[in-house]
Formats: structure tokens, sequence, C-alpha cells
């Protein structure tokens, strides 16, 4: 009987998310696919440094030891790396202790096209041509953003955060706003849908399965009252009342609560995100990904109307990405 991945959450991950690979791409870029091979293979044994998605990835990985018996999470290295320039990412993941064992190393191809066969409900990358590939073919992917990494070890807690719009729900909302930059027609038009939800935006799924994760925490802090709860759920966005009704509508039709949910009626998301301090916050709108210390790391989800250029569709959005076959 194979591996039953469906039953798992899981998140395809390049190592360019989960580690530091500047000095790799840099020796890419200037010297060439050999020079890379060589540095790899010079360096086997020095570890990479954490990446932006490091401190996520180490957490959601730690459930499995709670949950030893139903091992609910999965983390995937989905790599454009070859199967021998991979060896040291491996041994950076067994550096770092994390529970990482399965693989696609495409040797330059498309990670992205193997999201589904893994199960995967989430793809993080920096390589944004990627990211732009996978969602032009409806799978979810993110594009992580530079930023200052520290990973508090005596921290235990996860905390994940989500804009709503373009992220966990669909676009429509943010249409019927940007079609006249008018907010009193966004809030009619919400109120007069607050009994309609919303259709699942690209991360849904991977919201559910959170949520499924949140449950099992739950029972197990039934059972056990000095049980430390890991996973804590926060959704961070623009809405506010009346408008926040169809945004609870839609999450109560799917069977799923947040820990937290912040309706900041167009605040600057920095001030909430630099005092929740997530270890990963998902937006579809650039503007929002920031904060105050440039220390929270940010994943954008270029979806919808909100990364649509005038005149393109948004099955065919804009592809800047980066000619980076193997540094990932």
């Amino acid at each position: 009987m194979g591996y039953a991945i469906e039953d798992k959450l899981v998140i395809g991950v390049a190592s360019s998310a989960l580690f530091d690979l500047s000095e790799s791409d840099d020796i890419y870029r200037a010297q060439g696919v050999e020079a890379y091979r060589l540095h790899q293979e010079q360096n086997i044994d020095v570890p990479l440094a954490k990446g932006v998605a490091f401190a996520f990835i180490r957490r959601l990985l730690s459930i499995n030891k709670v949950f030893a018996t139903q091992l609910p999470v999965e983390v995937v290295l989905l790599s454009r790396n070859s199967p021998e320039t991979g060896l040291r990412i491996f041994r950076s993941i067994k550096h770092y202790g994390l529970d990482i064992s399965r693989a696609a190393f495409t040797a330059g191809g498309s990670p992205h096209l193997y999201i589904p066969a893994f199960n995967g409900s989430l793809f993080l990358t920096a390589n944004d041509q990627d990211v732009h590939d996978a969602i032009d073919a409806n799978y979810p992917a993110g594009l992580v953003l530079p930023s200052k990494v520290f990973d508090d070890e005596l921290d235990m807690e996860l905390r994940v955060a989500f804009d709503f719009d373009g992220v966990i729900a669909d676009d429509e909302s943010e249409s019927v706003f940007k079609r006249n930059n008018d907010v009193g027609e966004f809030q009619a038009h919400e109120l007069s849908h607050r009994e309609i939800p919303h259709r699942p935006g690209l991360l849904a799924n991977l919201f559910r399965q959170l949520d499924a994760l949140r449950r099992l925490e739950e029972a197990r802090l039934a059972e056990d009252p000095h049980y430390r709860k890991i996973l804590r759920i926060a959704i961070v966005t623009a809405r506010n009342a009346p408008a926040h009704e169809r945004m609870v509508t839609t999450l109560k039709s799917w069977g799923v609560t947040p820990d937290q949910a912040f309706l900041l009626g167009g605040m600057d998301k920095a001030r909430i995100l630099d005092v929740l301090r997530p270890h990963i916050y998902f937006d579809d709108q650039l503007g929002h990904l920031r904060s105050e210390a440039g220390n929270i790391p940010m994943v954008h989800i270029p979806f919808g109307i909100a990364n649509r250029p005038v005149g393109l569709s948004i099955q065919n959005p804009a592809k800047v990405g980066r000619d980076s076959r193997f540094a990932e």
C-alpha cells in the first residue's frame, strides 16, 4: 500500500524559500551552472543559512511530534536543483533537524507541475516565475519576500496570518471596489450579499487544513488542560463592519474558525502585524506586505484583480520572473 499523502496537510517548499541561497544564486548568475555545482560540492557540509520560510516550516513540522500517530503534516522539497546539487540542501535539512524526506529535483524544470502530485496545499518559493506559472495553472503558490530572518527557538507558537479577499476567498469583492474605487459601493454590495458565501480563493484549502490542525489541538487541550497549543490562525483584513458579515458567513459555510480576526477598515496592516508577529503572512497586495522592522516573513499571492495589469486577463498575469534554473 502506498503512502497516504492525501491524508496530510502538504506544503511544497523550494530551497530558495527554506534557506538563504543568495550566495549560491550570485555564483550561478555570474559564473554559470558548472561553477554553481562546484560551489555546492565544495560546501556540501556547510549548512545553508535559514531562509524566509524556515521558522514557519520548522514550527509546522513540530505539530507531528505532538500527534505522532496521525503525523498530519508533510513538507516536500520542490526544487529546480539536480539531485547532485541538491545534496547540500538535504544535508542542511538534516543539520537543522527538519523532518523532510520527500523531494522533486527537476534540474531546471518547473517544480510547480508537481504540486498536485504531492497533494500540495501551498508551494512557497522565491522564484516569481514559478509562482505565476503555478497560479496560471490554478495551483496554490506564494512568493516569499526578502526579510530579516530571526527564528526564536524559545517561541514554540506558530502564528499564521492571512488576508481575506483574493487569498482565502476569491476576488469578487475586490473587483467591485476596484471598479470605481468606491468604498460605499463595496460596503453596499457586501451587505446585500452578506448571506452568500464567497467562492474559495487559492489558499482556501490551506486555511481549511490548518483549521483541522487547530481542532486537533483543541481536542488535545480538552483532554489535557496543561497542553500548550502551537498553532494560532489570524485574519488581517482591510474590511470593517458591516462588510465583515459576509466574511463570517463564508467562514461558517466552510466550517472553519480563525483564532483571531482584525477588521482594519483601511488602516495600515503593519500596525497590527508588528504586534501579532506572525511567522508567515499571506496577502495578495504588495502594498500591504510590509512591517516597520522588516522582520516579518511575508508571502505575496499574485492572484486576481489586485494583480491584473490593465488589458491583461487574469489567466495570463504579467510575468517578470528570474531565469533561475538551479538555485531554487
